[in-house]
């Protein structure tokens, strides 16, 4: 077996060809049975998400050469993409490697924004849609559950995740500084772009008590509203809610100020000095510069954020070398299982046989001891016989194994058997004789028995 990882993604292929390696939620079942159908596909399981398309695999009974090309064959099969027409853009990664890989990609170490958690719960929802298809097995699924675990050791004992490093991010980190209780708090965002939205799912994530949110086109704002369990509001109805208003964070594209000091003024008299946090976002900037000599605001613009993201990068660079070292030590312990899963079938085999050897020499010594004979000598026989019996072809296989000169098939017994290698003995011994001859003995028992 295989394990294989492979995909595009904002660090190895640009907006337009991600675009097309795109997946539908609608059709990621279909794309998940197209892959498990690729030929030598055991095991299957797809990740998309706007920066990525990730395939895993595991490859049954193992594959002579380069195995990439046979899931590769999914971006023929289902994207009717040539897949040679995205090589220069894909990456490989097998064994070890693709261990890794999935394991950074949980962490957030492989992601756009360092540290960022949303992909762990992105990987979740690939695990669970995998399984429900009935495309994962058991080092699939082991490898999904691993990185799972290892995200959330990761983050709770590095501090990956503990520091800004987008502007969104940034400001609502400072407004978590001044207001201990979020859930006692409103925030009034203005606009509706991608900044906002971030800020916006942040202050969810933080508890925030309530969130109205105003932009120039209201059905936009509903949208978003919509999205996030938040309140739309005019954006003409901005200067009447701004009292309301513990945060405020303004992104919008408005060639003038659209929060002037009179107004916010206004608005700290009506909340009796009550403080107020504005993160301006917005260039040209959304507050008016009278604003910065009020008293009771906390104003922060987007230059005084840079100085919060660029600390914040350097102390999750810093993380991610502790979070590696995390990942080594877990992708060294998989692997270490993964090979043990190839003794299974040796060890099934080994059992079958000892077990139908223990039948029959139990079924042989039942006969001796219903026969008359005394009990103790019953299970002398049996404990002879089944000794006799279990160690024959183990006998057999060394002596032809010395023959031969092949001392590591002797080697490996020493370690299997836990035997003391400094008591091994390359002459044959008289018991190991008596053993063999044993094994061509007539059995006792008819005697025993009378028969």
């Amino acid at each position: 077996m295989s394990i294989i990882a492979l995909g595009l993604s904002h660090a190895t292929a640009p907006l337009e060809v991600r675009e097309q390696a795109g997946i539908g939620a609608d059709r990621m079942p279909q794309a998940i049975q197209t892959l498990r159908n690729c030929p030598g596909v055991n095991e299957a399981a797809i990740l998309f998400t706007c920066n990525r398309t990730d395939l895993y695999c595991d490859l049954s009974g193992g594959s002579e050469g380069d195995p990439a090309p046979l899931p590769m064959l999914w971006f023929d099969r289902f994207l009717g993409i040539d897949h040679r027409r995205l090589e220069r853009h894909l990456y490989v990664h097998l064994e070890d490697d693709a261990v890794r890989h999935v394991m950074r990609v949980a962490s957030g170490l492989d992601s756009m924004v360092l540290g960022e958690p949303q992909i762990l719960g992105q990987l979740k929802r690939a695990w669970t849609m995998a399984r429900c298809e009935g495309a994962l097995g058991t080092v699939l699924d082991r490898l999904f559950q691993r990185s799972f675990a290892v995200a959330k050791r990761i983050r709770s004992d590095t501090a990956i995740g503990k520091h800004p490093v987008s502007v969104a991010y940034a400001a609502v980190s400072l407004a978590r500084r001044i207001f201990e209780k979020p859930e006692d708090r409103t925030a009034l965002l203005i606009g509706a772009g991608e900044t906002i939205e971030l800020c916006a799912r942040h202050l969810a994530a933080q508890g925030i008590g309530r969130t109205l949110i105003a932009n120039r086109t209201f059905e936009r704002a509903r949208r978003l509203a919509a999205d996030i369990g938040a309140h739309p509001i005019p954006f003409d109805a901005i200067r009447h809610r701004l009292a309301d208003a513990d945060i405020v964070i303004t992104s919008t594209a408005s060639p003038e100020p659209i929060l002037k000091a009179d107004a916010i003024s206004k608005a700290l008299r009506i909340r009796r000095r009550r403080p107020m946090f504005i993160a301006d976002l917005a260039i040209p900037p959304d507050v008016e510069h009278a604003a910065e000599r009020l008293a009771d605001i906390y104003l922060y613009r987007v230059d005084d954020l840079s100085n919060v993201i660029e600390k914040g990068k350097q102390e999750r660079i810093a993380a991610a070398h502790e979070a590696q070292g995390v990942i080594e030590r877990q992708v060294g312990e998989f692997m270490a299982w993964k090979r043990g899963l190839c003794a299974d079938s040796t060890v099934v085999q080994v059992r079958e046989a000892a077990c139908e050897i223990q039948k029959e020499v139990l079924k042989k010594a039942l006969s001796r001891l219903h026969a008359g004979e005394p009990a103790e000598k019953s299970l002398e026989y049996l404990a002879h016989t089944l000794t006799r019996k279990f160690l024959h072809r183990p006998s057999v296989g060394l002596r032809s194994a010395a023959a031969d000169d092949r001392p590591g098939v002797l080697e490996a017994a020493t370690t299997i058997f836990g035997l003391d290698p400094r008591r091994v003995d390359p002459s044959p011994s008289t018991s190991e004789i008596d053993i063999d001859e044993a094994e061509k003995a007539p059995d006792s028992s008819k005697t025993a028995s009378g028969s």
